[in-house]
């Protein structure tokens, strides 16, 4: 279970962005968070992913309290969940070559022995071909840079797979794909997901169930500004 109790943060002290919100989703369930720009919801996600330390509140990775964010985190906590951000550019290093940074991840916790065979593996899973994979980010397309941003997502094979907005402003077409690759991963691991956006088609289409930001906060709702 991805559990999310009673978590409030923010960027600034005494100033969250959101007080006490609550989420849970279930092994190998797609949960779609759906809400307006701002609400909070891509820092609740960054807070799913251990990117970012709450000021209260809990989240439990398969009955583990997570105590510590970022590098800090233990291992087996960080490589249990894999996130895709809106914005691939600002997400991918620019010197790495699209199969360098889809192997990134590998490389970092040791396992660089693995990189080639997995990068042979999940580069035609997101839809790359051997060519685009020698390119550098300012050479392809969003949407190809954002196949190879989910490949890395998936290079540990995580337990758990957040999407934050991972499709916005992409066309039809590299979005049905890049869907269908997470639903393919989810369909051969189990993994649950959690997806933020503001596409209620696509995330009711997608998910299993979709909450509304709202039904996360506790009933005095979003904090004061």
């Amino acid at each position: 279970m991805l559990e999310l109790a009673s978590v409030t943060a923010g960027y600034e002290p005494r100033r969250p962005v959101f007080r006490g919100a609550s989420l849970t989703v279930a092994p190998g369930e797609a949960v779609g968070l759906l809400g307006p720009s701002g609400c909070g919801k891509s820092t609740l996600a960054r807070v799913a992913a251990l990117l970012h330390r709450p000021d209260a509140g809990r989240l439990v990775l398969d009955g583990t309290e997570v105590t510590a964010w970022r590098h800090r985190a233990p291992r087996a906590l960080r490589t249990a969940v894999g996130v895709v951000f809106q914005q691939p550019r600002t997400a991918a290093d620019p010197r790495l070559t699209l199969a360098d940074l889809i192997a990134e991840p590998l490389r970092a916790t040791g396992r660089k022995g693995e990189a080639a065979d997995r990068v042979a593996e999940l580069a035609p899973a997101v839809g790359l071909t051997p060519e685009l994979l020698t390119r550098r980010p300012h050479a392809v397309s969003d949407g190809q840079l954002q196949r190879a941003c989910l490949a890395r997502a998936l290079s540990l094979r995580p337990r758990w797979l957040v999407c934050d907005e991972m499709t916005a402003m992409l066309d039809a077409s590299t979005t049905a794909a890049l869907v269908a690759a997470v639903e393919t991963y989810r369909e051969q691991t189990g993994a649950g997901l959690l997806a933020v956006g503001h596409d209620r088609v696509l995330l009711n289409r997608w998910c299993d169930r979709t909450v509304e930001w709202r039904d996360c906060l506790p009933a005095e709702g979003p904090p004061g500004r």
